[in-house]
C-alpha cells in the first residue's frame, strides 16, 4: 500500500510538471482557429480570413505560413505586429477541387510555437452552383 501511495505521487507530481511544460504558449491570440464552411459554389473566389491580437509586450513578426497542400494559399502580414494590435492571416482555396476538404495553415512567428489553423468545407459541383449572370 505504501509503495503504490508512493507510486502514485511520483506520477501526479510527473504528471504536474509534463503539463507545466508543454503549455504552448503564444504572443497571438486568433479569434478562431477554425473556419467551417459548407456548399462552396465552383470556382468561387472565398477567402477564409483568421484575425489575431498581439497579447504580448513587444513586436511579433509572422515569418511563415506554411499551408498543408498546394490547393491552400495563405498571405501573412509584411509588417511586424505591434503590440496591442491586429492583423489577419488571409487563405484562399482552390475550389475547382469538388467535395469535402480539410486543411491546415500552421503559422511561425518569433511569438512562441506554431499555431495551426484549419479550413473545412465542400465544394459544390459546377452544375449545383449558382450562375451569376
Amino acid at each position: 500500500m505504501k509503495y503504490a501511495l508512493l507510486t502514485f505521487a511520483f506520477l501526479f507530481v510527473g504528471f504536474a510538471q509534463a503539463q507545466k511544460e508543454t503549455k504552448p504558449t503564444n504572443g497571438l491570440k486568433f479569434t478562431t482557429l477554425e473556419i467551417v464552411r459548407e456548399n462552396i459554389p465552383y470556382d468561387s473566389k472565398d477567402m477564409f480570413v483568421f484575425d489575431f491580437k498581439n497579447i504580448s509586450k513587444k513586436s511579433i513578426t509572422v515569418s511563415n505560413v506554411q499551408t498543408s497542400c498546394g490547393c491552400t494559399a495563405a498571405e501573412k502580414p509584411t509588417e511586424p505586429i505591434k503590440k496591442g494590435k491586429k492583423g489577419s492571416i488571409k487563405v484562399t482555396y482552390d475550389t475547382k477541387r469538388v467535395g469535402a476538404f480539410t486543411k491546415t495553415i500552421t503559422v511561425f512567428s518569433d511569438g512562441g510555437e506554431p499555431i495551426v489553423l484549419t479550413i473545412k468545407g465542400s465544394v459544390l459541383t459546377p452544375s449545383d452552383s449558382p450562375t451569376t449572370n
